[in-house]
């Protein structure tokens, strides 16, 4: 048994699609924010939800870009480096979440890759009251500009060790981190984690800083 239903986010500007998953017990929710040019269904994000789900958590994947956006950012790759437009959908999930009674009392984490990680981070600095951690993959935290500096929720920043460009990008973030953080590099792992192992040392460092910095809810 367990949560898993196929649901919409229904926004002021969009309606969304998302696949929700995770045990009955939960003790926390992870809402996913993919990377340039991906998609819910990312096999990479996929993969590390289904390690989360083992770790009582329930796990939200969900498509910031409606059909027609993202049709559109194929053809010209810009809606995915708007960090403005991206956040605002992952804030309006953020309190979908808390609206639904199964998940709203459970505490969030955020999971970003690539420039979602940039979104998921605006998103923490609006939202500090709600989102306990944040965990990037591979991302693009620079891209979260002045939010970064009021981000309260602990936040991990992980990051292929043959990534060069992206960890010096990291780097650069991390300075400018006022919450906890960690820059943790994935031994001999590129862009895309798709090095045999890789994804899951990502998935096994994301479950324990979820598990470790969301609180036990009420």
């Amino acid at each position: 048994m367990g949560v898993r239903a196929e649901a919409t986010v229904s926004l002021r500007d969009a309606r969304l699609p998302a696949d929700v998953d995770g045990p009955d017990d939960a003790t926390g929710v992870v809402l996913f924010a993919h990377g340039s040019g991906s998609s819910r269904h990312s096999p990479r994000n996929v993969a590390v939800a289904r390690v989360l789900q083992r770790r009582r958590l329930v796990t939200v994947l969900v498509d910031l870009l409606t059909a027609e956006e993202e049709a559109i950012d194929a053809r010209t790759a810009v809606q995915r480096f708007d960090i403005d437009l991206l956040a605002g959908r992952l804030a309006g999930t953020v309190d979908w979440l808390t609206a639904e009674p199964a998940l709203g009392r459970l505490p969030v984490g955020l999971f970003g890759a690539s420039t979602g990680a940039a979104a998921a981070l605006v998103t923490a600095a609006g939202r500090p009251q709600r989102i306990a951690a944040v965990v990037s993959r591979g991302g693009r935290p620079d891209l979260a500009g002045p939010a970064l500096a009021g981000v309260r929720a602990p936040t991990l920043l992980l990051v292929g060790g043959r990534d060069d460009q992206v960890i010096a990008l990291n780097e650069q973030a991390a300075e400018r981190l006022a919450a906890p953080h960690e820059l943790r590099m994935v031994p001999g792992a590129g862009h895309l984690f798709e090095e045999p192992g890789t994804l899951d040392q990502v998935a096994d460092a994301a479950a324990e800083w979820f598990t470790r910095h969301l609180p036990v809810p009420a």
